[in-house]
């Protein structure tokens, strides 16, 4: 068996690296293995160049020029090739973190200055001192550089689509019954600004790491250079990673913002898996066709279907991706007294839930492209439900003082088919003042749509 990359998709356990795997390559350096690696050794060097700042640590002194450029070259060159060694490294360890720090101090060895440095890298740290930041970075970057990026490009398109429509007359449907008329556009701005919320509470989650030791009371720090301000120091390093330090820990950092950061995504996805249904339900209904794509097969036997398979594949991903991360949201803040590894194995699925998620809303945009919106549809089914305006014919009847105006209204339209002539019969027959009268008569479906088209505008203009 060949390991051509085609191969390795088709072995895939995960679809996400196999069926999918061209729709998320933009994930990978961030959640992958390699990934994980490379933010490992990002962390264990920027450790080392920390205790190198500290003057009460004489036996690092500051480093020279050289030094430091040797230590950037291994970060701005770290390859597969190299996450690979640090595997095979691995192989003999079986620890992941110190294969890690032996890989680094090899190539420290190499560098006459730093080879009489190498029993600090990894100083005073327990390795969930470099696991947890390491994590924090992966999830700040993704989150920054793909995650908020790719919401951002949804909400946009629903903005522009919230303009385009916001005039577009449509049935509303409560309990799946006809009700009072809304816009398209109006309706897509409901999703849209409750997406903006949730994107802002996802982007506003603040990322903690710890640099504490063992158990979190810095004991072997204190017990080697007393004379150092540890916590002064460590909230300087965690800050310098573009991380916020969190000072009260156990052996771990106990994972609640990473709690707080998937409820954030699992509010967005839910809104959005709400959001793909509506549309499949309206293609159904016939709102919307889907433009056809060249090639495409909607059924293996029947040649005319065209399938909303874009906003299924959205559902189905979004389900997969809210599993995840409710597990990982509910798990990852328990642990067994000052720590237990249940939390290791549970971490390495935070790519698997933040990928079916961003290809889910990658789908949504897809199917967003295709669909086409048919007015006619919607105004027969507008003008097939003139009932939905006995709430206006009965709210004015309301303010003109006659008695009973729901009942009389719901005893002439509730079951039965009621037209514009039969409503125009019964508002003729009603003692209202003559321009209350004629604004009722002139009332259609279309135009009964309240402050709508006003609302999706303003969702459109940001």
């Amino acid at each position: 068996m060949t390991n051509s990359p085609e191969h390795a998709s088709l072995l895939a356990i995960s679809p996400l690296d196999g069926r999918y795997q061209n729709k998320l390559d933009d994930l990978r350096p961030f959640v992958s293995e390699f990934g994980l690696i490379k933010y490992r050794v990002r962390v264990e060097i920027r450790w080392l160049e920390a205790l190198a700042k500290a003057p009460e640590i004489v036996e690092v002194p500051a480093f020279s020029e050289s030094a430091r450029t040797h230590l950037e070259a291994l970060l701005a060159d770290f390859s597969p090739k190299d996450a690979a060694a640090i595997r095979r490294i691995e192989s003999t360890t079986n620890h992941d973190v110190k294969a890690v720090e032996y890989w680094i101090k090899d190539k420290l060895g190499a560098h006459p200055e730093l080879a009489t440095r190498l029993e600090f890298v990894h100083f005073a740290c327990t390795s969930e001192d470099i696991n947890n930041l390491s994590y924090a970075l992966m999830l700040s970057e993704v989150r920054d550089e793909v995650v908020i990026p790719e919401m951002n490009r949804l909400i946009e398109i629903l903005r522009g689509l919230a303009g385009a429509q916001a005039d577009q007359p449509m049935l509303s449907r409560t309990h799946g019954q006809p009700a009072t008329p809304t816009t398209l556009g109006k309706e897509i701005a409901n999703v849209g600004a409750r997406l903006v919320r949730q994107r802002d509470a996802v982007a506003a989650v603040k990322i903690l790491g710890k640099a504490n030791g063992a158990v979190g009371s810095y004991a072997a720090h204190v017990a080697t250079y007393p004379e150092v301000d540890w916590e002064a120091h460590t909230q300087a390093f965690v800050e310098s990673l573009g991380l916020a330090w969190n000072p009260m820990t156990t052996q771990i950092e106990p994972h609640d913002w990473i709690a707080e950061l998937f409820h954030g995504l699992i509010r967005f996805n839910t809104i959005l898996l709400d959001f793909a249904r509506d549309l499949w339900s309206y293609i159904s209904i016939g709102y919307f066709t889907q433009r056809l794509v060249e090639g495409e097969v909607g059924s293996s036997t029947m040649p005319h279907k065209v399938n909303p398979i874009d906003f299924e594949n959205a559902e189905g991903n979004l389900g997969m991706a809210n599993a995840i991360l409710g597990h990982l949201a509910e798990k990852l803040p328990v642990s067994r007294w000052q720590r237990d590894l249940s939390d290791s194995t549970a971490l390495r699925n935070v790519g698997l839930g933040v990928g079916h998620g961003i290809l889910a809303i990658r789908s949504t945009l897809r199917g967003l492209g295709k669909l086409a919106v048919e007015p006619k549809t919607i105004a027969a089914d507008l003008d097939a439900n003139h009932a939905v305006l006995a709430e206006a014919v009965q709210t004015v009847m309301r303010r003109h003082g006659i008695e009973e105006p729901y009942e009389k209204l719901k005893a002439l339209t509730r079951g039965q088919e009621i037209n514009a002539e039969t409503l125009a019969r019964f508002i003729e027959e009603l003692d209202l003042p003559a321009d209350a009268r004629a604004d009722l008569l002139a009332l259609r479906p279309d135009r009964y749509i309240g402050l709508a088209s006003q609302l999706a505008k303003r969702f459109a203009k940001g």
